[in-house]
């Protein structure tokens, strides 16, 4: 196993229409200045007749030890090319159920997530009574029962209101951050 590579983190960008996103693509950008600590895909454009390479995206994932599902949260789920990947990439025998299987124990798995709706409106009790944490659980579960290290989410409110410059470069630093101290 190759550790330099073992160390960097994967970066998978799930995002159905990249060209007219806000802060996904401004998280990506910065991310392009870093090729030696983050290889970024998006799965939106490697996949877009969303015919998955199973075995690549098995033996892609083998490599890293860090490994990042940057997507927007909307309709209280994930874009549905995630969970396509989820569901074909996470098979018997290499993602659980094997003594060959588990080949995702041990990495860290997080999620980094742009929300719509400002982050009060999760906590208020007459709107919502859950917070993204509790709403991205299945996720957590999903990343347990492979056995990888589930790590607490990122999530960056408020694009919806808030779509202006400011408001997307203040991301910027608090997603980097995070993705540095993804240990």
């Amino acid at each position: 196993m190759n550790f330099k590579r073992y160390m960097e983190t994967l970066i998978m960008v799930i995002h159905p229409d990249i060209t007219n996103s806000i802060v996904n693509k401004r998280w990506m950008t910065e991310l392009s200045k870093y090729p030696n600590k983050y290889e970024v895909r998006h799965l939106d454009q490697i996949y877009p007749d969303g015919n998955i390479d199973v075995l690549a995206e098995q033996k892609l994932i083998e490599r890293y030890g860090r490994i990042v599902f940057q997507f927007p949260y909307y309709w209280f789920n994930c874009p549905p090319r995630f969970k396509q990947w989820l569901d074909e990439v996470l098979t018997y025998g290499w993602a659980y159920g094997s003594k060959s299987g588990y080949k995702m124990a041990g990495k860290k798995i997080a999620l980094a997530i742009s929300v719509g709706i400002d982050e009060a409106v999760y906590r208020s009790t007459a709107k919502y009574k859950y917070t993204l944490a509790e709403l991205t659980r299945p996720f957590e579960l999903t990343f347990e029962y492979v056995k990888a290290d589930y790590r607490p989410l990122f999530a960056y409110y408020g694009i919806e209101l808030n779509s202006g410059k400011e408001w997307i470069e203040r991301s910027v630093p608090l997603y980097m951050d995070f993705l540095s101290n993804l240990s």
